[in-house]
């Protein structure tokens, strides 16, 4: 049992359960929790995908309340070569989707850079026997010593959870994917990669639709490229992507068959007092969500996280800074290549916090509504069972407190890149290099 200071500013109790991996191919690649909360997925850079399910409330056990526990674990995406032209395809997983629940079994999507799967998981805790042309082993039986007709039936069997792959997407994207999106009509989705966006239909496999095309007649004049797309929460013809250069369009499916030309347009006017040789890197985005209400779009470039009104385009509504203590330092970020690292961000289930990672497996929230903020840290070594999550903070200069870390201290190894937040309960998953950490509030 932990403590930490949530973005109110008062004190909740949670339970934490850390996952570690310890091989390079461990590392987390991503984070989703499906759409009820009971599941959430991990993929990882050796191409596997772990499921963990929430156990139910027990009575017996109380302080185990939600705990996530392995629920199954398959390999989805193997290593690939590419001999037209001598390129290797890593099998590291860049996103998971999951479709809503239909029946019994869970559907979800994952996909590397070039191929994007539909795997079914489901549960089996019975198998028939009795068959009469072969035995209990498979092997098949002499017909001529089949003297009785048997009628096959079910018997009992330790719970077996069986990923399969139902459909592969494959051959349509030229550069890396960096996106998949549902769309809300759950007969579609889109991939988009770093210049085009397709549009597929999940029960047709050898054919997608491109409806956005960025790439240049010629590839000298490139000057941006797509960083992230989304599909809007309830309107399956109205989709937004982000690009390079700090912008966000929003498309609308019905004006035409590619939507070269975008509805809205948003972007932020620079302050020329901030220009510097690395404001173009520090302002492209790398993540872009539509809130639960699909009234807002919330973008996270280097330094901030901005949220949109998506009846305003020419600026953003709010601002956060997540850690601008790092201005100071982009000269040594660059030359480490870590002012390249893609943050993602994410909303709770009421849109009214929001959460994103730093450096130092530090991770922060916004308030939105009180306008307050923290930052905790995801770290075993400085959390004991029973302990105080406390609220940490970077000292830029000067003297230094005892409960403060100097900017200079900081672990740029250590990254928080993935995290994610259950879709309705105080429940956040993050993801510290090759450690999963989940927080959950603490019913008294």
């Amino acid at each position: 049992v932990w403590c930490f200071l949530d973005a109110c500013g008062t004190q909740a109790a949670v339970t934490e359960i850390v996952f570690v991996f310890s091989l390079p191919a461990d590392i987390i690649s991503t984070v989703e929790f499906n759409h009820t909360g009971e599941l959430l997925a991990t993929g990882d850079k050796g191409g596997r995908v772990v499921i963990f399910q929430r156990e139910q409330e027990s009575k017996n056990q109380p302080h185990r309340r939600g705990e996530y526990n392995v629920y199954s674990t398959f390999q989805s995406h193997e290593p690939e070569f590419d001999y037209l032209k001598s390129l290797e395809i890593e099998e590291k997983i860049n996103k998971i989707r999951w479709l809503p629940q239909q029946n019994a079994a869970y559907f979800l999507l994952s996909t590397n850079d070039k191929t994007v799967k539909l795997w079914k998981v489901s549960e089996r805790d019975k198998r028939p026997e009795g068959y009469n042309l072969k035995d209990e082993d498979g092997r098949l039986r002499d017909p001529s010593m089949i003297t009785v007709l048997r009628v096959p039936v079910l018997r009992p069997m330790d719970l077996m959870v069986e990923a399969t792959p139902r459909r592969v997407f494959a051959n349509a994207h030229t550069y890396h994917i960096n996106s998949i999106s549902v769309n809300s009509d759950y007969e579609t989705y889109m991939s988009a990669d770093d210049l085009r966006i397709n549009l597929w239909n999940f029960e047709i496999t050898n054919q997608s639709f491109n409806i956005v095309d960025i790439k240049p007649a010629n590839m000298e004049e490139l000057t941006e490229v797509i960083t992230a797309a989304e599909f809007h929460p309830h309107h399956c013809n109205t989709f937004v992507y982000s690009s390079s250069k700090g912008t966000i369009r929003l498309c609308d499916m019905r004006t035409a068959a590619l939507c070269d030309r975008h509805a809205k347009f948003f972007e932020e006017p620079e302050d020329p007092s901030n220009r510097s040789f690395f404001s173009e890197i520090i302002s492209s985005i790398s993540d872009v969500k539509f809130s639960h209400s699909g009234r807002y779009i919330m973008t996270r470039d280097y330094l901030t996280v901005k949220v949109w009104d998506l009846n305003m385009e020419n600026r953003p509504i709010e601002t956060y800074q997540v850690h601008d203590y790092l201005r100071s330092k982009l000269c040594s970020l660059y030359e480490n290549d870590c002012i390249f690292d893609k943050f993602e961000c994410v909303w709770n289930g009421s849109d009214s916090v929001i959460m994103t990672g730093s450096y130092n497996n530090f991770f922060r929230m916004f308030d939105r509504n009180t306008k307050r903020d923290v930052t905790l840290e995801a770290s075993r070594e400085n959390s004991k069972p029973r302990a105080i999550l406390k609220p940490r903070k970077v000292c830029v200069g000067g003297k230094r407190r005892k409960d403060e870390i100097s900017v200079d201290s900081l672990d740029f190894s250590k990254k928080i890149l993935h995290t994610a937040w259950h879709p309705s309960e105080n429940i956040i998953a993050v993801a510290a290099t090759n450690n999963l950490y989940i927080f959950q509030d603490k019913v008294n």
